[in-house]
């Protein structure tokens, strides 16, 4: 009995293996047919996706190499206008009044000047009595004493702006990413900044109010304030302005240059100031000796004075004196 049950499930186990091996045969071309087309199906989709996102990145492509001739134009005009601005080896007598921060007019210049001149060559020819000396007194002090002040001055708020510039830059990057706007922000500067920062951005926003746009009105700072740091912020607000961007993080960026570039200075004055020690020694050298020598025996320098010789030898002696520092003045300072 257990003999024939087995037999039956044998014959069952085969006749279901039978007809699932005919099924399958049967079928076999219509399974084959399903899965290439499901096959072809997933092919043309990832196709599609491949495509989009092809497009998508020669979208993108194109976007940058746009934004990056725009960047480019923006870059190139801005370089021309600073040529023409540096056609001038030196500013005008009313620019640099203005730069250093005075609200005396160039008339009234002048006329301060010739009232110094008139008065130190008076005073000069009182107590020496001698026409050509009054002249030279007159001639140093209505001429060349007034405008050396003023360049004395214009240098002293140059550096005072240098050193307040990255930080009226934090507080506009703290401003732009609390949300304020970029007016905002230059307003800001112009309220409660330091001088002479303050007074350069009151300026900025007396132009916009004027009807000026902001990098109108940021690239009229150069002008008033001659320096790569005034010219670099110039640019990134023109740049921002034409291409877009994260203005927080480019003058983020800006003003950790600026402070690098400060601590570059301050590095090479410290390694150049051995040569300027040098150079001053160097320099002062003759005028020690010759004192010195005049100190002791007066009768022997005392010919150059009064000899014609001695005349040409002091002149040959200042004009190759002349050459060495000027050499040296430019061995030792360095351009950033």
């Amino acid at each position: 009995m257990f003999g024939l049950d087995t037999i039956v499930v044998a014959i069952i186990g085969l006749a279901a293996l039978s007809a699932a091996a005919l099924g399958y045969g049967v079928l076999y071309s219509r399974i084959e047919g399903e899965r290439r087309a499901e096959s072809r199906v997933k092919r043309v989709k990832a196709a599609e996706t491949d495509r989009t996102k092809a497009t998508a990145a020669r979208d993108r492509l194109n976007e940058a190499n746009k934004r990056r001739k725009s960047v480019q134009d923006s870059l190139k005009s801005l370089e021309e206008k600073n040529k023409e601005n540096d056609r001038r080896t030196s500013p005008a007598l009313k620019d640099r009044i203005t730069q250093a921060g005075l609200t005396i007019s160039i008339r009234k210049f002048y006329a301060l000047s010739v009232a110094l001149g008139l008065l130190a060559g008076f005073m000069a020819f009182v107590f020496q009595g001698n026409l050509f000396v009054a002249l030279g007194v007159m001639l140093i002090f209505g001429a060349g004493m007034p405008r050396w002040i003023v360049g004395f001055l214009r240098n002293r708020r140059m550096k005072a702006f240098l050193a307040e510039f990255p930080n009226a830059l934090d507080v506009m990057v703290r401003s732009i990413k609390s949300g304020l706007p970029l007016n905002d922000a230059i307003r800001m500067i112009s309220a409660e900044g330091q001088e002479p920062v303050r007074t350069e951005f009151k300026r900025i926003v007396e132009a916009q109010q004027m009807g000026m746009n902001i990098p109108e009105a940021c690239a009229r700072l150069y002008a008033r304030m001659p320096l790569s740091e005034a010219n670099f912020f110039a640019i990134v607000i023109a740049i921002q302005a034409q291409a877009g961007g994260n203005l927080s993080e480019a003058l983020g960026n800006l003003s950790r240059v600026l402070r690098d570039r400060k601590k570059m200075k301050a590095k090479i004055n410290a390694m150049s100031m051995e040569a300027k020690a040098s150079a001053a020694i160097i320099g002062a050298l003759p005028f020690i000796v010759a004192t010195l020598v005049y100190l002791t025996s007066p009768e022997y320098i005392m010919i150059l004075f009064t000899d014609t010789r001695g005349h040409v030898i002091l002149g040959a002696s200042a004009v190759w004196m002349s050459i060495g520092i000027m050499v040296m003045r430019n061995m030792i300072n360095f351009d950033i």
